[in-house]
């Protein structure tokens, strides 16, 4: 073997007989895996610019709603249950009835009395006009009686009349006189109790309407209704039941108007704005629905602030927690007929948070009611429909006397 052989065996074999392995493959080994990792770098880096850094997302977030609580608003007896858990009733339906004995037999004395005070209106204008006519008739007769004693003055004075009639006569002329002032004052009185107003406006029939519609909502208020559309939970009354103004009996939950409270710890705040767009997932549902809503609001301060026991951290012994605010994200109610929810579920919530320029709180008042029924004033109208007939049955006779 010549001894460049040699030389050759030796760099391709080292002291234990295995292969050398190449420098050039090593560096370029290593140049891949730093490329790789400097690629997996970037692509983090342009994901989280372009992707991460433009959202928040939590998991601490629930599905918020009205409780409507029905109570009673006068004492009664329970003598029917017309709607049960987890059924569906719509405003202005009857949910429970109380006896309404006694409401009934006010409700009758408070019809009588405002009858009553119609008819006595009546007799007032009545008597009015007829103490106007006696207030004519005592004019006649003073008038009369003056003209008597200035016919027989001249008659006096000629010696023909005794003194004793003449003066008869003008006793007579001032009793005339005070009979017609008399008069003018019983008929100021009879018009000062209806002057300025029909029957229908005068004081006392107002006061008598009044007072029946007090004993018609009283009755009325014997039947509970639902003051919206919801889904009945929570029914705690039973057939028989003496219950009292403000006692709970059941509540009504409407589905329809629903929201996400979603509880983003403080350090994932300082991007969110009113009016940000965000996607909601329930656990309900999964994947299969995705909701649509934004942000309406922010909490006005962090939930162990309005906890029952709020903490201390004043103390000697104390421990830093990370504190979450409640964020509010309106729901579409499209979306919420398709797929319903039911308040409490729990849900991720992700906030796009690439345009920062909005309001971190509500710089203007709500132009819109939270909620609101008119169940109560349709049952104010018809007192005031039921007031009315009774009014015009009772002046229906005059009307046509007239």
């Amino acid at each position: 073997m010549s001894a460049t052989e040699s030389d050759k065996t030796s760099v391709e074999t080292n002291d234990s007989g295995m292969a050398a392995k190449d420098p050039g493959k090593r560096r370029r080994a290593l140049l891949i895996v730093a490329g790789a990792f400097i690629l997996a770098g970037l692509l983090w880096f342009l994901l989280w610019f372009f992707v991460l850094s433009t959202r928040v997302k939590t998991d601490n977030a629930y599905v918020g709603g009205n409780q409507v609580a029905i109570s009673a608003q006068v004492p009664g007896t329970v003598v029917a249950i017309l709607a049960d858990d987890t059924q569906h009733v719509e405003a202005g339906q009857v949910l429970v009835k109380l006896d309404g004995t006694d409401a009934d037999t006010r409700l009758a004395q408070a019809r009588s009395a405002l009858a009553q005070a119609v008819r006595g209106v009546r007799q007032q204008t009545s008597s009015a006009s007829s103490a106007d006519a006696q207030v004519v008739a005592a004019k006649l007769d003073l008038k009369k009686a003056e003209a008597d004693l200035k016919r027989r003055l001249p008659l006096i004075a000629a010696h023909a009349e005794s003194p004793e009639i003449v003066q008869h006569l003008r006793n007579g002329v001032e009793q005339a006189r005070a009979a017609v002032n008399a008069a003018e004052a019983q008929s100021a009185a009879a018009h000062a109790a209806i002057e300025g107003t029909d029957v229908a406006q005068n004081p006392v029939v107002l006061q008598a309407r009044a007072n029946f519609r007090a004993a018609w909502v009283a009755a009325q208020r014997n039947t509970i209704y639902a003051p919206v559309s919801g889904y009945v939970a929570e029914r705690s009354v039973q057939l028989g039941n003496s219950v009292q103004p403000g006692q709970q009996l059941m509540t009504v939950v409407p589905l329809h108007d629903l929201w996400i409270d979603a509880n983003f710890k403080e350090s994932q705040l300082r991007h969110i704005r009113i009016g940000q767009p965000a996607t909601v997932v329930s656990d309900l549902y999964g994947g299969d629905a995705e909701y649509h809503g934004k942000v309406i609001g922010l909490g006005a301060g962090t939930g162990s602030v309005f906890s029952l026991l709020p903490a201390q951290n004043a103390t000697g012994n104390w421990i830093k927690v990370v504190q979450r605010v409640p964020v509010r994200i309106a729901l579409d109610n499209k979306e919420l007929d398709k797929h319903p929810l039911r308040i409490g579920l729990s849900t991720d919530v992700t906030v796009d948070i690439h345009d920062d320029r909005g309001s971190v709180l509500a710089t203007t008042s709500a132009q819109q009611p939270v909620a609101q029924t008119d169940v109560y004033d349709r049952m104010a109208s018809k007192a005031d429909a039921e007031a009315e007939r009774i009014i015009r049955a009772n002046l229906s006779h005059a009307t046509a006397a007239n």
